[in-house]
């Protein structure tokens, strides 16, 4: 990986910078102490992996704003790529992949933010833990290797060459293996209890032959039976059928009876009937004379009704005008009444007006001084119209030249409490310095009893695992147990038949099943009993981890306020190379306002502009007591305007009243005629008198209408007896051919009742002569269902020993299924077994490092003698003789010692510091990001080098940066990372990183 361009915005420290790498071979970026040269490094493991030495994702936001974004441009594999990751605070990242194709780039993004990270690492074939420990040795982790005891170190070269997952390959090998085990006893003990129960079959064999035997005698005998059953029935069906043929007679001549004795009820009321209608048709004279004067006196009524009608309808109309006339006279007087009103109230108000009306010479008068008053007050208002301004802004310039004078005040107070804190902050820096290494120091501890945790979690895990297939397997056992014990309880009963054949047992066998049944459950409870062990030791060690993880958890509760802690120092040590020249300024600043303050020269346009102010008021003479004095006057005049106006509008209303008082009167004379004549020659007065000489010419006597109404209600039942006349004429003719229908129906059904009752004693005689064989029927029936009853249960023993062969039959393919795992299993526990051992630390992991260090040396050495001048040699023991060895019995241990061989002989790395340790430690971490680049599959292009050259002299530096020189053909890329002038300098290439009130900047120099 080549880098090509880098743009940040609102990252860390910086705002908005971009860097081209295009040119840079060999670089030293450069600045002091807390200026952003790390953030700049921190920004490509952000853009590519989404991850930096920030705690949150939040805190790589710049102070103050809300989304972040880098742009990564570099070369991989002769293809140019662009990583574009942005983040709005509160939210998730969004990552953009692309890849150059021609003059533009076309993205490569998967589906979601993991699977488009996933695409990135596959392309680079680098994750974030390698590249940190390869192409960048960050700040502070150069010498974390060489730090650490001998017997550490192995483990560490371990983490960083990411053997843990063979360490995870070998934990799993073991569970596979112990599941096969306890997997190989339990088929184990199933293959035993099916090798008894297959030795049964030819027991069952046997029975069966016997039982098909014995079935086929009770057959024959039943066929025998059912013959003679079969010839009784077909005689006694005979029977019941002629039996059934003569209820059925018997039935029918019931019917014919009932339906005769109904005919002859039906016949005799018809008589009577007709016998009625014939008295009534008997009078009809009389009843067609009575209804004839019926129809007479209806003809009267009508023609009386008619008159009724008419006679009310003019009474009617003799009521509504006689109230029209009374209306019309009431509102006649009622509009009279009102005129007369009217003109009253008229003459009154004209006597109301006389008063005003004489005042009119007072009221001249008092409107002429109200004319002189007012012209003074609008002198004074137009001489107030032009001082008003001048005093509203000699008011607003005091106001300003206050705020001016208290705001140079605060200024002053504000850069006097800065300052005092600024140098509080400069003299607190080294104890800063310090405190901060501590911190640093404990973080480092924690996270390493951090990752411990999360081992010592993933171990409760399995043992938890464990622990739930052992119950599993123990709940398993005791379900067979309790059938055991439940098959052990049916065996105590006398009499007792085989679980499996339902067939009786002798005593032999019988006891054998019982002795077979408790070896089983005593089987059984022997491996209950191993595997509650095993749940109580699995109890006990997590117990133990749980512990631990408490222990270690505790001790960890602090790191989250501790990362705090250290990003808010991080952040104060940054700020701190600004505090010198902020308490600078400030003390010139402070030096400016105080002079300011007490010559009085601050704001002194608003002072000039004050004084012109005040002399132009002067001038104009304006007093407000005067002007307060004629307002007062023309307020106490205004009352002759009043008067005034009343005086001019009662003259409008005089006038007005006396032009409406004619008009009153002459409506008063036309409403007074109009009531004189309603009552003599008005329209309605005339309709009225028509209306009553038509009522005096109508000749309707009530009482006549009356008598004749009660008479027609007398003759009425006259109406109902000739409807009656009528409906007799219609019906008897019809009764009397119903009369003869009846009487032949009647002779019918006779002649059918004397035929069925022959039919009927024939059947009778028929029956007599057949015998009644249900008794025998019954006995076969009898013999038939025991003897039926008794093959069945033969069939079912039969059933029984087939449903046993088919189960000996599945026991048998179940006997060589289980065979077959039991043959997997063992076969995968050998394999396992085998796994574990070779993915444990003493197989393959120490085989990659014995064959890594050989390699891990050669580079070392490589690179240190290019540092050293060929002065140092180093050299890796994996092993050395224990405190036990003994010449007869060497016992040799396990280490990873460093020993040095220089000018002055071989001695361990430990007894070595400054300058030469930093050299070794250099050699060795650049040798190993070689070696992991090497084994991720990639070429190591790129080199970043941050800090750690503080403990070189002079000589040091010069053999470093030759160093770097040489070895920057293997590179195409070499990033250093340095605040020391006197190193910066070596190099042609610098990024030079400034800290400004606008973030961090950078300057290519060459």
């Amino acid at each position: 990986m080549v880098p090509q361009q880098l743009i940040l915005k609102n990252f860390l420290s910086y705002q908005n910078v971009s860097l081209d790498f295009r040119g840079l071979h060999t670089a030293c970026i450069c600045g002091a102490n807390g200026a952003g040269k790390s953030s700049l490094l921190e920004a490509i493991t952000w853009a590519i992996w989404g991850k930096c030495r920030a705690e949150s994702e939040d805190d790589v936001l710049h102070n103050g704003t809300d989304q972040v974004r880098v742009d990564f441009e570099f070369i991989s594999n002769n293809q140019t790529y662009r990583i574009i990751r942005s983040r709005q605070r509160g939210r998730s990242s969004v990552t953009e992949f692309q890849i150059k194709s021609g003059d533009h780039f076309r993205t490569l993004s998967a589906k979601g933010l993991r699977a488009t990270q996933e695409k990135i690492t596959t392309t680079l074939k680098l994750d974030y833990e390698t590249f940190v420990n390869s192409a960048y040795l960050r700040q502070g982790r150069a010498d974390e290797f060489m730090l650490r005891k001998p017997s550490e170190r192995k483990q560490i070269l371990a983490d960083l060459l990411k053997l843990d997952q063979y360490e995870l390959l070998a934990t799993r090998a073991k569970d596979i293996s112990k599941e096969a085990k306890g997997k190989i006893n339990i088929l184990n003990e199933r293959l035993q209890i099916l090798e008894q129960d297959l030795n049964q079959r030819p027991d069952v064999v046997a029975n069966q032959e016997n039982l098909t035997a014995e079935i086929k005698v009770v057959q024959a005998q039943q066929e025998q039976t059912q013959w003679q059953l079969q010839q009784l029935q077909t005689s006694q069906n005979q029977r019941q059928q002629w039996q059934k043929q003569a209820g059925w007679q018997q039935r029918q001549c019931q019917e014919l009876t009932t339906e005769i004795a109904r005919l002859q009820n039906q016949n005799e009321e018809i008589a009577q009937q007709c016998q009625k209608l014939e008295l009534l048709l008997e009078q009809e004279a009389v009843i067609q004379t009575n209804f004839q004067r019926y129809q007479n006196l209806q003809s009267q009524e009508a023609e009386l009704a008619k008159d009724f009608q008419q006679y009310q309808n003019l009474q009617q109309q003799r009521q509504d005008l006689e109230q029209q006339l009374q209306r019309q006279e009431n509102e006649l007087a009622r509009q009279t009444e009102q005129q007369l009103l009217r003109l009253e109230h008229l003459d009154k108000q004209l006597a109301e007006l006389q008063p005003i009306l004489a005042q009119q010479q007072d009221i001249e008068v008092e409107l002429g001084k109200l004319k002189t008053a007012k012209q003074k007050l609008s002198q004074l208002d137009n001489l107030q119209h032009q001082v008003a301004p001048l005093l509203q802004r000699s008011s607003v310039l005091q106001a300003d030249l206050e705020r001016a004078r208290a705001q140079c005040q605060a200024q002053l107070e504000q850069r006097q409490a800065i300052a005092k804190q600024l140098q509080i902050a400069i003299a607190a820096i080294p104890d800063q310095r310090r405190a901060f290494q501590a911190l640093d120091e404990e973080i480092s501890q924690l996270k390493n009893k951090q990752v411990y945790l999360k081992r010592v979690e993933e171990k409760g895990q399995e043992r938890g695992h464990f622990k739930e297939r052992l119950q599993e397997n123990q709940r398993l056992f005791e379900k067979q147990l309790r059938e055991l014990e439940q098959k052990l309880s049916l065996l105590d009963i006398p009499g007792a038949t085989c679980p499996l054949c339902e067939q009786g047992l002798d005593g032999h066998y019988h006891q054998q099943v019982i002795e077979k049944t408790e070896h089983q459950c005593q089987e059984l409870r022997n491996q209950i009993w191993i595997l509650k062990e095993q749940i109580t030791l699995a109890d006990q060690e997590l117990a133990i981890l749980r512990n631990e993880y408490r222990e270690i958890a505790d001790g960890l509760n602090n790191l989250e306020q501790l990362l705090q802690h250290y990003g808010q120092m991080e952040a104060e040590l940054e700020k701190s190379g600004e505090n010198h020249e902020r308490l600078v300024d400030l003390n010139e600043q402070i030096a400016d306002l105080e002079l300011s303050l007490n010559q009085g020269t601050f704001a002194a346009s608003l002072q000039l502009e004050l004084a012109v102010l005040e002399q132009e008021l002067t001038s104009l003479a304006y007093d407000e007591q005067t002007h307060a004095l004629a307002r007062s006057t023309v307020d106490q005049l205004r009352k002759g305007e009043i008067r005034h106006a009343k005086f001019r509008e009662a003259q409008a209303k005089h006038r007005q009243l006396m032009a409406d008082r004619p008009g009153l009167e002459e409506k008063l004379l036309a409403l007074r005629s109009q009531l004189q004549s309603l009552g003599t020659s008005s329209l309605l007065h005339q309709q009225w008198q028509q209306a009553e000489a038509v009522l005096s010419q109508l000749n309707y006597n009530s009482e006549t209408h009356q008598q004749l109404l009660g008479e027609l209600r007398r003759q009425q039942s006259w109406q109902l007896r000739h409807q009656e006349l009528e409906q007799a004429r219609q019906q008897l003719p019809i009764l009397v051919q119903r009369a003869q229908e009846y009487r032949e129906l009647i002779g019918d059904r006779q002649q059918a009742l004397g035929e069925r009752q022959r039919e009927l004693a024939q059947l009778e005689e028929q029956i007599r002569q057949y015998a009644d064989h249900r008794e025998q029927i019954q006995l076969l029936e009898q013999e038939l269902g025991q003897r039926r009853q008794q093959l069945d249960n033969l069939l079912a023993k039969k059933g029984g020993l087939e449903q046993l062969l088919i189960q000996i039959d599945t026991l048998q393919e179940e006997y060589e299924e289980t065979k077959q795992q039991f043959n997997q299993a063992q076969k995968q526990f050998r394999i396992h077994e085998e796994l574990s051992k070779a993915f444990g630390k003493d197989g393959i992991q120490v085989m990659i490092i014995e064959n890594i260090l050989p390699q891990l040396e050669a580079e070392t050495n490589y690179i240190l003698a290019r540092l050293t001048g060929n002065q140092h040699h180093i050299q890796f023991v994996t092993q050395k003789e224990g405190k036990s060895s003994t010449k007869r019995k060497p016992k040799m241990i396990n280490t990873l010692d460093i020993l040095i061989a220089d000018a002055q002989g071989t001695r361990p790395y430990e007894t070595y510091s400054g300058g030469e340790a930093f050299r070794i430690n250099f050699s060795i971490r650049l040798a190993l990001a070689k070696l992991l680049a090497q084994r991720s599959g990639t070429a190591l292009q790129l080199l970043i080098i941050d800090e750690g050259f503080g403990t070189q002299d002079a000589d040091g530096c010069d053999r470093l940066v030759a160093a770097i020189t040489a070895i920057a053909s293997d590179f195409a890329c070499i990033l250093t990372v340095t605040h020391m002038p006197q190193f910066k300098e070596a190099f042609q290439q610098r990024i030079e990183v400034n800290k400004t009130e606008f973030g961090s900047q950078l300057a290519i120099v060459s």
